[in-house]
C-alpha cells in the first residue's frame, strides 16, 4: 500500500474539479467564506470547475433551511456552482453498501465500545474489538483497521503547509467510519462524494489536516487516485477558538456581499487594489480569480483575527 499520496504531482492535463462543501448546522460566516472563496479562486484561477456539496449526515446537527439559505448566500457573493448540487443525506445507501463491502473485505469491523471504554486512550483505539467478530447491531460503531498497514505511515505534500506525515496505528488507531448512532463518519463519506465526483483538487480549512492521512487510507482501500490538497489558515479569536456557527459568529450579511468580499480577498492575503473596494462581487470574483495567488498565503495553521491585514 502506498504510504506516500501522490496528489501534488498529479496530471495536470486532467480537468481541474475542486469543491465548497459546508455542514448546514447554520449559516454561513466569515470563516466559512473563506474558505468557500478559496475554493472558488483556486478553481476558477485555473479555468476549472467550482461544485458545491451539502454535508448534511449529522441529522441531529443540522438547522431547517441552513442548506437553502447557505446557497442563497453563495449565489449573493456571486458564487454559482457549476453543477449539480449534491446532498449527502441522499446518498446514504451508497455509503452503507461500501461499510457492509469493507466489512466482508476484512478492512472494517463493528465495535462496541463506549466513550467511557475509551477514555483512557485518550483518543487513540487500543484495538479492543478488532478480532472479536461482533455481529451486527444498530448501536456498533464500525472501524476501519490501521494495525495491516505496511508501516503505518501516510504523508503528503500539502500545496500550502508542505509536507505532513501521521502513524496512524499510534497516532490514531483503527478509525470510526460509521458511529455507533448509525450517522456514517465524514472520513468515508468526504471521500466517497469526492471520487463519485471527480474531485481533483481539495481547499479547505487547517483544522482539517489532521483527517487527511485518514482520508488517504481510504483512498488506497478504495483504489482510487486522492486529491492535491490545500489547507488555508483558519482565521482564530485571541481565545485560539476558529470562527464557528456553533461559537455565534456572525452569519454574513447579503446585503454587505460587496463589502464583505472585499475584507475576505484581503483577509486571503491577496492584496485587492483600493479600487476595487465596493464593486460588485462578480467584479471582485473576476480580479480574484485572475491574480489569485497561493503563495501570497501565510504557511500556518491559524491566524489571529486581529492580525488580519487592514482594509
Amino acid at each position: 500500500m502506498p504510504a506516500t499520496s501522490p496528489a501534488y504531482s498529479q496530471d495536470a492535463a486532467l480537468p481541474y474539479i475542486g469543491r465548497f462543501a459546508p455542514t448546514p448546522s447554520g449559516y454561513l460566516h466569515f470563516g466559512s467564506l473563506l474558505a468557500a472563496l478559496a475554493s472558488y479562486l483556486d478553481a476558477h484561477h485555473r479555468q476549472g470547475t467550482w461544485l458545491v456539496r451539502i454535508e448534511d449526515l449529522d441529522l441531529p446537527r443540522n438547522k431547517p433551511g441552513a442548506a437553502e439559505h447557505i446557497l442563497a448566500t453563495l449565489a449573493a457573493f456571486g458564487m454559482h456552482p457549476q453543477g449539480e448540487v449534491w446532498v449527502q443525506s441522499a446518498r446514504h445507501l451508497l455509503y452503507q453498501q461500501q461499510i457492509q463491502a469493507l466489512i466482508d473485505q476484512g478492512h472494517a469491523y463493528y465495535c462496541d465500545c463506549s466513550r467511557s471504554d475509551l477514555a483512557p486512550y485518550q483518543g487513540i483505539y487500543p484495538g479492543t474489538c478488532r478480532n472479536r467478530n461482533l455481529p451486527p447491531a444498530k448501536d456498533h460503531a464500525v472501524r476501519i483497521r490501521t494495525d495491516n498497514l505496511a508501516d503505518g505511515h501516510y504523508s503528503f505534500i500539502d500545496r500550502l503547509q508542505g509536507h505532513y506525515s501521521q502513524h496512524l496505528p499510534s497516532e490514531l488507531g483503527d478509525f470510526v467510519i460509521r458511529r455507533r448512532d448509525g450517522i456514517v463518519a465524514y472520513q468515508l463519506a468526504v471521500v466517497m462524494d469526492d471520487i463519485a465526483q471527480g474531485v481533483t483538487d481539495v481547499v479547505r480549512g487547517a483544522d482539517l489536516l489532521d483527517s487527511t492521512p485518514r482520508q488517504l487510507h481510504l483512498y488506497a482501500l478504495l483504489g482510487a487516485r486522492p486529491p492535491r490538497y490545500l489547507h488555508t489558515p483558519l482565521v482564530v479569536r485571541q481565545q485560539g477558538e476558529k470562527l464557528s456557527k456553533r461559537l455565534g459568529s456572525k452569519p454574513l450579511d447579503p446585503a454587505l456581499a460587496s463589502v464583505t468580499l472585499y475584507q475576505a480577498l484581503a483577509a486571503l492575503y491577496q492584496a485587492p487594489p483600493a479600487e476595487l473596494h465596493g464593486a460588485p462581487p462578480a467584479e471582485q470574483l473576476a480580479w480574484g480569480a485572475a491574480h489569485w495567488d497561493t503563495s501570497r498565503l501565510p504557511i500556518t495553521r491559524e491566524i489571529l483575527q486581529d492580525q488580519l491585514p487592514a482594509v
